[in-house]
């Protein structure tokens, strides 16, 4: 006779239900012992499919996304914040901004969490199924100048257009010359209100002109990324770094001790 539970197992992977066919056996018997319906029993087993892709797209995205997995909601000190910022950042995490090619730009000192709080965001958005991209600006920029140079520009900017959301850090840290700043500009302008662009930077837009030398395309690209932005404005906080490295080397009070107690001879010598 045929092992039937084989030939299921077999067509099921061959019509790519994996979970199916590696729970199906046992969701089955439970299925019995709880007297559930037909209907109910094949709810159960597509469910648990659904599950599983689901794990697997968050995993896929999540190597995809370049984010530091460290940098997480769980580990982001978010009461550290002004009340507003908080608002602004758990307003984001659920992801409404993307269908609206909303841009995010965090400004601030550094050592204030600004990176720390963009990539909390995007981790959050994977686990939402959202296709993202963490890099740092310098590389991307890098990245594309190659492409250009190749004649292969259209098809990177393309590749970036998968992302709902492409996470640029530390925008400005490095000086460009004209050819990268050229490239920067254009991919700004190729996801205007169409993806969304998060950028972390330690420059106010009044010292853009340092990343974009022109004043003409300064001014552009600046329009270009606030005009439907979320603006995360962290210039009056301190560096958390700094306040932890003072609290590290901060002397120690002393510890009071109580003087050992008199043993009984010492008692009767001060009588």
């Amino acid at each position: 006779m045929p092992d039937r539970q084989a030939e299921m197992r077999q067509m099921l992977r061959a019509l790519r239900l994996p979970a199916i066919a590696a729970l199906y056996a046992d969701l089955a018997l439970k299925a019995a012992k709880a007297n559930l319906t037909h209907e109910a029993f094949l709810y159960e087993l597509v469910r648990a499919e659904c599950t599983q892709r689901d794990e697997h797209r968050v995993a896929r995205l999540q190597r995809l996304s370049g984010l530091p997995p460290d940098k997480t909601f769980r580990t982001l000190q978010l009461e550290k914040f002004p009340p507003l910022i908080r608002e602004q950042i758990e307003r984001l995490r659920s992801g409404a901004f993307l269908d609206d090619a909303v841009n995010v730009v965090a400004a601030g000192k550094p050592g204030v969490g600004k990176s720390h709080a963009l990539a909390a965001i995007g981790n959050e958005l994977v686990l939402l199924g959202r296709p993202v991209l963490w890099t740092p600006t310098a590389t991307l920029i890098q990245e594309l100048l190659a492409a250009k140079r190749d004649l292969r520009l259209p098809h990177a900017l393309a590749k970036l257009d998968r992302f709902d959301c492409v996470f640029l850090d530390d925008i400005g840290y490095v000086q460009h010359d004209r050819d990268e700043m050229e490239v920067l500009f254009t991919f700004l302008s190729e996801r205007y209100e169409r993806r969304s662009v998060a950028i972390s930077t330690n420059l106010v837009f009044s010292d853009w002109n340092r990343i974009f030398k022109d004043p003409m395309t300064t001014m552009a690209a600046i329009d270009r990324v606030v005009h439907h932005s979320v603006i995360l404005d962290l210039m009056s906080m301190g560096s958390y770094r700094a306040r932890e490295a003072a609290n590290q080397h901060r002397p120690q009070p002393p510890v009071d001790r109580e003087p050992p107690a008199k043993t009984d001879q010492e008692q009767e010598q001060a009588a």
